[in-house]
């Protein structure tokens, strides 16, 4: 979370979700219509802001492997007839996100990369995403798409069971959604999967296994379970914010249905394990770092816990706080000096041009050592009464956090602990942050599942994180010179 103040506006380009969306059936068309003029500007103009929003562009010898495959398997969907034609961006995110938007841009994350188990997975998943551009079904959704924009559906998940339907109800809703990365265009479930059929088609053109896309939704689906295992959540089966959609366990039958009756090609897991070996895994500490329920900024010096009970999410431009009893944001804002005007503002940012909001009390505090002032108020969302918080912290004469939180009316103290958890972090404390990287390693004679997630960088769940990133089941194990990954700290 470098917490830039950026705005996404990309109803017109309709970025696509493997990760977030559901879905196969439909019409396949036999080719696309090459990208268009039109195409090319929208997706050249929607670049730069999807990078910012999505922590930037890797480069180095990971980006340029997964450049190359992406172009690859790109071609076989006739929307080029030239690798130059994509442009393929490795990001910088902890979330397991893909997309890709008219005009030849493509997009995963370092994180999914990650997930995978080699080239074919991550040409599938690519491949998906070009196949939601070949058929155009950003297109076709366009109406929802100028409804929805980054809100988009999950918007209307928020607003609907906490924060309504009224005016504040969708401007409160935006504040939560935007720059938690999570949120791009849902399709329908026959949109989905048509871009997975395409998807496998491509992998058959292109000499790779067409299975992969069946495995790695496999994969997506256990990675699924094991966070919301990790985080308390009873949904054992997709996060919440994805709950309207199919998760990608509905899909995997389909998938590899489709693919039997293609040839098996290859998977290309050696050169797959040896290209991403050292990728960066999870948070980037230059954008804050979760661990178990404590957030840790060592850039900005600052770390606060979250309530038992709700599980954190890190954004570029905010780090959220969800659960069933609420909801919260930590950001920042430009701030003047003045903690008391400071709050002023976010609650009438808050409102908007709709709804003039104004807290109804306001008080000074110290948290910590750290001058603080919090103002509360109880509003209509338009179906019930529901409490806003703004809390903010200065930091610096030019410098002020705040937690923005809504919760039902009467309950906004499961979020007192978390305010008052605020703290400055020592220089020591933030350059013992170090991230995580990925390490393959070959299986020795006599390890075991065991003594290898032992190696684990993590305090908990270290056997079940080894399984997921693996694919290996609860049963399943290692032989020697077998080639695995391991989450380790980097340097």
């Amino acid at each position: 979370m470098p917490f830039t103040r950026k705005s996404l506006a990309l109803a017109a380009v309709a970025p696509l979700s493997l990760a977030l969306t559901g879905c196969m059936g439909g019409e396949i068309p036999s080719a696309s219509a090459p990208i268009t003029q039109s195409e090319a500007q929208q997706g050249a103009e929607a670049h730069p802001q999807l990078l910012a929003e999505f922590g930037g562009a890797m480069t180095g010898s990971h980006a340029d492997y997964v450049a190359s495959v992406g172009k690859n398997i790109a071609v076989q969907s006739g929307l080029g007839n030239a690798r130059d034609s994509f442009t393929v961006s490795l990001l910088n995110s902890s979330v397991n996100n893909a997309f890709a938007i008219p005009g030849g841009y493509i997009y995963t994350t370092r994180q999914l990369v990650a997930l995978m188990d080699n080239e074919a997975e991550l040409a599938g998943v690519l491949g998906h995403e070009v196949g939601h551009v070949a058929a155009r079904h950003s297109q076709r959704r366009q109406q929802a798409a100028q409804r929805n924009t980054l809100l988009g559906a999950a918007g209307a998940i928020l607003s609907g069971i906490l924060l309504g339907n009224s005016g504040l109800g969708q401007q409160l809703g935006q504040t939560f959604l935007q720059g938690s990365q999570l949120l791009t265009l849902k399709f329908s479930r026959s949109q989905e999967l048509q871009a997975d059929e395409l998807g496998i088609q491509y992998l058959d053109t292109a000499g790779y296994d067409p299975r992969a896309m069946g495995t790695v939704l496999q994969s997506l689906a256990a990675q699924n379970a094991l966070e919301a295992q990790l985080q308390g959540r009873n949904n054992a089966t997709i996060p919440e914010w994805a709950s309207t959609h199919p998760d990608p366990a509905s899909r995997v039958q389909s998938a590899l249905s489709k693919a039997q009756p293609l040839g098996t090609g290859v998977t290309n897991q050696d050169t797959f394990l040896s290209r991403i070996d050292g990728l960066m895994y999870g948070d980037d500490p230059k954008q804050g770092v979760i661990e178990g329920n404590q957030f840790i900024h060592p850039d900005m010096r600052l770390a606060f816990s979250a309530p038992s009970g709700f599980y954190m999410v890190n954004g570029t431009r905010a780090v959220s706080i969800n659960g069933q009893a609420g909801k919260a944001q930590l950001t920042l804002a430009q701030y003047g000096g003045n903690l008391e005007t400071y709050v002023r503002q976010q609650f009438s940012a808050l409102g908007g041009e709709q709804q003039r909001l104004e807290p109804q009390t306001l008080q000074r505090t110290t948290v910590n050592g750290i001058p603080a002032a919090y103002g509360t108020a109880r509003v209509n969302n338009g179906q019930s009464q529901v409490d806003v918080v703004v809390f903010a912290y200065e930091f610096a004469n030019d410098r002020a956090y705040h937690f923005v939180a809504i919760t039902p009316a009467g309950r906004s103290n499961v979020f007192s602990g978390m305010f008052n958890s605020m703290r400055r972090i020592s220089s020591s404390e933030a350059s013992a942050i170090v991230p995580r990287q990925i390490d393959v390693v070959t299986v020795r004679s006599g390890d075991t599942v065991a003594s290898l997630a032992q190696r684990m960088a993590y305090s908990n769940g270290q056997e079940a994180r080894f399984r997921v990133l693996n694919s290996l089941g609860s049963n399943d194990t290692v032989r020697a010179g077998q080639k695995v990954k391991i989450v380790v700290r980097g340097r």
